[in-house]
C-alpha cells in the first residue's frame, strides 16, 4: 500500500533527526526537503505541501529558540501537527442517532465502488449494535439489484430493490417506507452512477433526495483519480447536498495521498476510507488517528473501539472465568471466533504501535487457516473435553488420538493445539485471580471497570524484566517476521519456542506431551 511506503519515508525522515547531534536550520531543511518529496511521490498537491513546508518552518524558527528546549520534540510534533491539517477538512460529519429512524443516501459516478460500499457502511454499523437495512434504487447499471442482492445476503442484512419496476424513485420510496414501519434505525439508500458527471445523474439524485428526505448524502470517490478528486467533489456538492464522503480503492494505489488531501481542501469531512474488497475493508477516517497509524504510531483507540465491538463484556462465563484465572478449551474457541470476525490480522496488528513496520505479506490467508484448523480439532472434541483445562488430555492420552482421527489432523497438531491452550490459560492465571488484572471487566455499563490504558500499565509491570507487550504479541504468535506470519498462526507453532516463552512468563511447562504420540 502506497500511503504505507508515505508513512515509512516520512517516518524514516522524522527518525533521522535523533541521530544528529546539532539540530540546526540545515538539519530541518533537509528534514523537511525529504518529508515534501515523499508526499509530492504520493501526489499531495504542490501547494498544499508548500504549505505545510512554510508552517513548519514558521512554527520552528531554529534561531529564535530559547536554550534548553528539546528542537527534536518540538519538530516532530509540527511535522505531526501540519500533516493533520493537510487531511483535516474542519467540518463535523452527519452523526446517525440511536433509536432514531437514520436515512443515507449514496451518491458517486460508476465504478467507484458505490454498491459494495454500501453494504461494508451497513454491516460496520450492524457489528456495533444498530438495526441497518440496505435499498437498491439503482436502475441504470445491470445487476447493480443482483449485486447488492448477493453482498447484503453474505452480511445478513435486510434488504428492498426490484426486478421490474424502473422507475428509480419509486423504489426508494417503496423501500425507504417499508423499512420505516418495520422499525429499523439506520436504512441506507444506494443509487444510480454514471460513467461521467452528467445532467440525468444530478437530476435523479434530486428526486431520490426530495422523496427520501435523507439526514446524511454520501458522496462515494474512487482514490485512484488523485488530485481531480478536488473538482468532482466541488461538483458534487454544487448539484445535491452532500453530507460526508467516502474514498474507495485506497488499498494500493500511487494517487491515495491526493485524492485524500484534495478533498480536505474542499471542507468535505471524510468519513471512511475503503481499503479493500471485504466486508470488513471499511476504516473510519480520523485525520490524527490516520496519520498516527500511518506512521506507525499505532492507533490504540481503534484497537480498542475494534475490540468492543465483539460486546465481550456481555460474556458472563467468560468474564467470571477470566476474574477467577480459568481458561477452558471452550474459552479458547470463543476467542478464535471472536478473532475470525475482527478481520484481517495484519489490520489490527497495525493498530499497535510498533508493529506497523513488520511484514505481513500472506500472513491474514494464513492466519485465517491456522485458526480454522485449530477450530476444526476443538470440533472434534466433547462437551466435557472443551469445559476442561486440558489436563484430561494429559492423563487420558487416547483421547488427543480420538480426536485427531475426528478432526482429521495428526496426534502432534492436538498436541501443539494443547500446548498453545497452556499458554494462554497461564497467561489468564498470572493476570486474573488475585491478581485482578481483569477484576471488574463485567461490571454494569463497565462503570466500574479498568480503562485499556491501566490494563496495559498492569500487564507490562507483571511483565518478566526486558519484555514488553510487543515482544509478548511476537512470542504468543510464533514469531513473525521473513515473510510474514510464522509459527503459532502462519503454519505450525514452534514448540520450542512456545515453551521458552511459557518459561520467560513463568507459566511452567507442560511436561509429558511429547510422549504421547503414536
Amino acid at each position: 500500500m502506497v500511503l504505507a511506503d508515505l508513512g515509512r519515508r516520512i517516518n524514516s525522515a522524522l527518525a533521522q533527526i535523533n541521530k544528529e547531534p546539532v539540530i540546526d536550520a540545515k538539519v530541518l531543511d533537509a528534514l523537511l526537503k525529504e518529508i515534501c518529496a515523499a508526499l509530492l511521490a504520493a501526489d499531495v498537491n504542490v501547494r498544499l505541501v508548500s504549505t505545510l513546508r512554510n508552517n513548519v518552518k514558521n512554527t520552528v524558527n531554529i534561531q529564535e529558540l530559547a536554550a534548553g528546549i528539546n528542537k527534536r520534540k518540538l519538530i516532530q510534533k509540527a511535522v505531526l501537527d501540519e500533516l493533520c491539517k493537510l487531511v483535516e477538512p474542519g467540518v463535523e460529519p452527519y452523526k446517525p442517532k440511536k433509536g432514531k429512524v437514520n436515512i443515507i443516501m449514496f451518491v458517486g459516478l460508476q465504478g467507484s465502488g458505490k454498491t459494495t460500499t454500501c453494504t461494508k457502511l451497513a454491516y460496520h454499523y450492524q457489528r456495533k449494535g444498530w438495526k441497518v437495512c440496505l435499498v437498491c434504487a439503482d436502475t441504470f447499471r445491470a445487476g447493480a439489484f443482483d449485486q447488492l442482492k448477493q453482498n447484503a445476503t453474505k452480511a445478513k442484512i435486510p434488504y428492498f430493490g426490484s426486478y421490474t419496476e424502473t422507475d428509480p424513485v419509486q423504489i426508494a420510496h417503496e423501500g425507504v417506507e417499508k423499512f420505516k414501519k418495520e422499525g429499523f434505525e439506520i436504512i441506507i439508500v444506494d443509487t444510480s452512477g454514471r460513467h461521467k458527471q452528467e445532467f440525468e445523474l444530478f437530476e435523479e439524485m434530486k428526486q431520490i433526495s426530495a422523496v427520501v428526505n435523507p439526514n446524511n448524502t454520501i458522496f462515494v470517490m474512487d482514490g485512484t483519480i488523485g488530485q481531480a478528486a478536488e473538482s468532482q467533489a466541488k461538483a458534487f456538492h454544487e448539484a445535491a447536498e452532500i453530507g460526508s464522503i467516502i474514498i474507495t480503492k485506497m488499498d494500493g494505489h500511487a494517487k491515495g495521498g491526493g485524492a485524500i488531501s484534495a478533498v480536505a481542501a474542499t471542507r468535505s469531512p471524510i468519513i471512511f476510507i475503503g481499503t479493500g474488497e471485504h466486508l470488513h475493508d471499511l476504516e473510519r477516517f480520523e485525520p490524527r488517528r490516520f496519520i498516527q497509524k500511518m506512521l506507525g504510531m499505532g492507533d490504540i483507540s481503534g484497537l480498542m473501539e475494534t475490540v468492543q465491538d465483539l460486546k465481550l463484556d456481555q460474556n458472563k462465563n467468560l468474564i467470571k472465568n477470566l476474574e477467577q484465572g480459568i481458561f477452558t478449551i471452550r474459552d479458547m474457541y470463543e476467542q478464535f471466533q471472536n478473532i475470525s470476525q475482527l478481520g484481517p490480522l495484519s489490520k489490527m496488528m497495525q493498530m499497535m504501535p510498533g508493529m506497523s513496520e513488520m511484514n505481513f505479506e500472506g500472513s491474514d490467508e494464513l492466519g485465517a487457516q491456522r485458526i480454522k484448523r485449530l477450530m476444526t480439532i476443538m470440533d472434534s472434541m466433547n462437551e466435557t473435553e472443551l469445559d476442561s483445562d486440558g489436563k484430561l488430555f494429559h492423563s487420558q492420552p487416547k483421547r488427543i488420538q480420538r480426536v485427531a482421527r475426528g478432526s482429521g489432523t495428526s496426534v502432534r497438531e492436538v498436541e501443539e493445539l494443547l500446548i498453545q491452550h497452556k499458554a494462554f490459560q497461564g497467561m489468564v492465571k498470572k493476570f486474573g485471580g488475585n491478581k485482578g488484572l481483569f477484576k471488574g471487566m463485567g461490571a454494569p455499563g463497565m462503570d466500574g471497570s479498568k480503562s485499556s490504558q491501566q490494563m496495559m500499565s498492569q500487564m507490562q509491570r507483571m511483565m518478566p524484566r526486558g519484555m514488553n507487550m510487543n515482544d509478548m504479541m511476537r512470542q504468543m504468535m510464533g514469531g513473525m517476521g521473513g515473510g510474514g506470519l510464522g509459527g503459532g498462526l502462519g503454519g505450525m507453532p514452534d514448540l520450542s519456542q512456545m515453551q521458552n516463552m511459557m518459561k520467560q512468563m513463568g507459566l511452567g511447562g507442560m511436561p509429558g506431551m511429547g510422549g504421547n504420540r503414536r
